[in-house]
């Protein structure tokens, strides 16, 4: 059976414009407004929940913001329906679910100002989240859609980039371990050994290695794979600067490194300019950045903000980079991620609980199954029933609410 899907489309224009289409499985169509006042105050209660960047940002979002605990957030999650999402879109997509017997997918193109609201969360009643009703991913504008990938398709290889050593920093500075003792964390080793004994990873090693530069990473990816899946720093760039392909992602490289990104603390970070330009500007036998880093059809970006593109109105940043260059879907992040270490030490949970690692083996796992956005999905809707019954900070949408998946 045809998964029935609409495309909604939001345009800043003074107000919020909204258009939906349903384009497969089903047919109708709609319009809305949110006038600028109301959509500039609903966001406003949006941004004051969000963690942010820093210790005092995270420190903030954990103890004294709407996404903390189950009441606040589910007033936040009401305001935010009320406000952005359609009565007769709730309408249409409950009948078309009662029709087909299927769970529709709707995918978002969001303007700028409302490019970080975690859609799934929107309470479209007093009992229903907009991600019990439909599979929700971030549709990307025309213009960045799909390229065709240089890397050879005949493989089912996993490149793993998980915690890289950023050279210049300290352990425990800005730009140290996002996971922290990775040989003392089982879920993670255990989903690293799966990779490891199926005989398809890259490289045979949970995290920490100081070889992971973009030379490494370009050689693993023209070699052949399927999946990507990164896990550490990234650094998003000023929306008020407007430069979204300034977004840089942290690895291994040195200062030395030729690259668009000013060096920063010892290292110079790959940026989104790099994966489009690659060294063509840099000398005459210049390479595209989508021959140097050929994306694989799936690609995970677990870092602050690695999703962040949409925010700017000339949207190009790490994920729409990826799917400029092959990639078929991104799933990425909308805001800063909490590590688990800052689960631990803010609210007190026990070091065996680890909530940034839990988010990592779901995303893997949908990204191995046949269908990554609802695979996802399914996995956000059983933290949902988690944190309805028992308001425990670790399902918390503080985290999982940051997810989005970007698609072409």
């Amino acid at each position: 059976m045809v998964t029935p899907v609409v495309q909604v489309r939001l345009a800043d224009a003074g107000d919020l414009f909204l258009t939906w289409r349903w384009t497969s499985g089903a047919s109708g169509y709609g319009s809305g407004q949110v006038p600028g006042a109301e959509l500039a105050e609903t966001t406003g209660l949006l941004a004051s929940a969000l963690p942010g960047h820093g210790a005092e940002g995270m420190r903030r979002a954990f103890l004294d913001s709407a996404l903390c605990g189950y009441a606040g957030e589910s007033d936040l999650a009401a305001a935010l329906a009320e406000t952005l999402w359609p009565v007769q879109l709730t309408e249409q997509l409950r009948a078309v679910a009662a029709e087909t017997g299927t769970r529709p997918t709707v995918r978002i193109q969001p303007s700028p100002r409302v490019a970080q609201v975690p859609w799934e969360l929107l309470a479209v009643d007093a009992d229903t989240r907009l991600v019990e009703l439909a599979d929700l991913a971030t549709s990307v504008p025309i213009s960045l859609r799909r390229g065709t990938s240089a890397a050879p398709q005949a493989t089912d290889r996993v490149v793993l980039v998980l915690d890289p050593r950023v050279p210049g920093t300290r352990p425990g500075g800005a730009l140290g371990s996002v996971l922290g003792q990775a040989d003392a964390d089982p879920g993670l080793l255990a989903m690293v050994r799966r990779h490891v004994d199926a005989g398809r990873v890259e490289p045979g090693q949970a995290t920490g290695r100081a070889d992971l530069d973009r030379d490494w990473l370009g050689a693993a990816l023209r070699g052949g794979a399927r999946r990507l899946l990164y896990v550490g720093h990234v650094s998003s760039a000023p929306v008020d600067g407007g430069q979204s392909e300034d977004a840089q992602l942290h690895l291994c490289c040195g200062p030395d490194t030729i690259g668009f990104a000013d060096v920063t603390r010892g290292h110079r970070p790959l940026s989104a300019k790099d994966l489009l330009l690659g060294t063509l500007s840099a000398r005459a036998d210049g390479v595209a950045g989508a021959e140097l880093w050929p994306a694989p059809e799936r690609v995970a970006l677990i870092a602050c903000e690695s999703g962040g593109d949409l925010r700017f109105a000339e949207s190009f940043g790490l994920g729409s980079a990826m799917i400029h260059n092959g990639a078929a879907l991104v799933t990425a992040t909308r805001w800063p991620v909490p590590t688990s270490h800052a689960f631990q030490r803010l609210t007190g949970l026990a070091e065996s609980v680890r909530p940034l690692t839990e988010l990592i083996v779901a995303v893997d796992h949908a990204h191995e199954g046949p269908d990554p956005v609802r695979q996802l999905g399914d996995w956000q809707r059983a933290q949902l029933a988690r944190w309805r019954d028992g308001g425990r900070i670790e399902h918390s949408p503080l985290l999982w609410g940051a997810l989005t998946t970007l698609v072409a």
